[in-house]
């Protein structure tokens, strides 16, 4: 496993990290704990070192605590990061609310004591906000508790995951230094961050966290025409209507493009999201073993060439699945 420094924040992570939100039992169906435990103690027998959950993830933040509880330690040298999510509704378009009715410092303070409670610590290593519109620079009192927590040691860094699709909904509040990392989707298709927010994440010493690096699974190969999911697993919207048949055709000229076999293309869409500029790690959903080793085994492959960095940025793919 390689690492990188998280911006200015001083701690240093795995650039693999693990994201648990599949180990809830809400969104992604089948998820089991005891399961789940298992694939997070391989991950971290095999160097990851970050671990990303939140309040909003059902029974993982519970999940996280246990497995690095019947570690030796308790997972000492692990960095957990956890995010608030709003205390009302925030839709993805913009709305207008004031930032005391989405995140009143009192409602952080609440939202992170539950969490540490869940996680069976005294502190988490990042704090981040579930959602984020710009508008909401230099309002509300959330400023001043996240100062107030960093002082009493009970976070050690604050950071805002960005909205879906949304890269350039941040770049307010980053300049004013009061974020020190930001959390975004980045991927062969979705390569909107490079365009202003990678560069300003490099520019202010901002750590960036990278999700939803293999697309949900589409820069697996694995969706195609006729795939399915569990019934109420989100993925069913996700890739509904003729979405699966788009990935499809899409996939296949990538890898015709590049001359690789589908079964490389999980490992060149990790490589690709971590060539990104300022990029610290990729937090990737890995509820099974198989899966986990899979994923770890990118730190024993090089980076990709600016060659094939260049070929892989005319895949981008201006898609909004939110339509």
């Amino acid at each position: 496993m390689r690492y990188r420094e998280l911006g200015r924040t001083g701690l240093t992570v795995s650039e693999i990290g693990y994201g648990a939100w599949g180990l809830g039992q809400g969104a992604w169906v089948g998820a089991d704990d005891d399961s789940g435990v298992r694939a997070l103690h391989r991950a971290l027998d095999l160097g990851v070192t970050f671990i990303d959950t939140a309040r909003a993830y059902d029974r993982s933040e519970s999940v996280v605590g246990r497995a690095l509880k019947e570690l030796p330690g308790g997972g000492d040298g692990v960095h957990v990061a956890t995010k608030v999510g709003p205390k009302v509704h925030v839709p993805l378009a913009p709305s207008g609310l004031d930032p005391m009715e989405a995140f009143p410092g009192s409602h952080l303070r609440e939202s992170l004591e539950t969490s540490l409670r869940a996680l069976g610590r005294d502190h988490v290593d990042l704090l981040q906000l579930h959602t984020w519109e710009d508008d909401w620079t230099g309002r509300g009192d959330w400023l001043e508790t996240v100062d107030d927590l960093k002082k009493e040691g009970r976070i050690r860094a604050f950071g805002i995951s960005v909205k879906d699709h949304q890269p350039e909904n941040v770049l307010t509040v980053l300049r004013t230094g009061a974020v020190d990392t930001v959390q975004v989707i980045y991927n062969v298709f979705e390569q909107a961050p490079a365009d202003a927010l990678l560069p300003a994440c490099e520019e202010y010493g901002v750590g960036v966290i990278v999700r939803v690096a293999l697309d949900e699974g589409a820069l697996t190969g694995s969706i195609r025409t006729g795939v399915t999911f569990p019934e109420g697993d989100w993925r069913n919207w996700y890739f509904r209507d003729d979405r699966p048949a788009q990935v499809g055709t899409r996939v296949d000229a990538l890898c015709a493009d590049l001359g690789i076999d589908v079964e490389e293309l999980p490992s060149t869409a990790l490589r690709f999201a971590l060539a990104g500029q300022a990029v610290s790690t990729v937090i990737v959903g890995m509820r099974s073993l198989r899966n986990v080793e899979r994923n770890a085994a990118i730190a024993e492959a090089p980076p990709l060439t600016p060659r094939r960095l260049a070929r892989l940025a005319e895949h981008r793919w201006a898609k909004n699945f939110y339509s």
